[in-house]
């Protein structure tokens, strides 16, 4: 069960330090997986994903815990984005070599005493709706915690055009 899987995790990760298993991963092509994964979902909700990354962004992270991070978040921003919409996949080097990671969705703005907890254990957007979203609201709070190992920072701004979340990564 999911649920109960989410629960072991964020108690894993609140009494031990996550363990990193570092390799040279291809971000754009890690991205483009994440995407084909919710290929039958978007579907469905007449969505697209769009990912736009225009060099290559080799970077030294764990795979499997980034694979992780991108599918919370874009699980997020399918489950709020409007039906018809487009969800943006951007990802470029900065100018000292960190990496930043944009996911851009058009749906209801996160009013902004929500964006303050969106990343916080056991938070969900709206409770009533979040039975048919699944989850337990710990998606974000894991995504944020496997972010900080890498010494990365995550964050949300939310206006009426489209909700980004930013992920930037430090230079290996």
């Amino acid at each position: 069960d999911a649920l109960i899987e989410e629960f072991f995790d964020i108690t894993r990760f609140d009494f031990h330090d996550i363990v990193l298993t570092r390799g040279y991963v291809d971000l754009g092509l890690l991205l483009a997986q994440v995407a084909d994964e919710f290929y039958p979902i978007l579907n469905e909700q007449h969505k697209e994903a769009q990912v736009d990354i225009r060099e290559d962004l080799t970077v030294l992270v764990d795979g499997d815990k980034m694979a992780r991070v991108f599918n919370n978040i874009m699980k997020n921003a399918v489950a709020y984005s409007y039906e018809g919409s487009t969800i943006t996949i951007e990802a470029g080097r900065q100018d000292d070599g960190g990496v930043r990671v944009r996911f851009i969705n058009q749906g209801d703005p996160i009013p902004a005493a929500k964006l303050k907890v969106i990343f916080e254990k056991f938070y969900r957007l709206d409770a009533a709706r979040a039975t048919n979203r699944g989850g337990a609201g710990l998606g974000l709070a894991i995504a944020k915690e496997i972010i900080a190992a890498h010494g990365g920072t995550v964050a949300c701004e939310s206006t009426p055009e489209h909700t980004i979340f930013t992920i930037e990564l430090p230079a290996a």
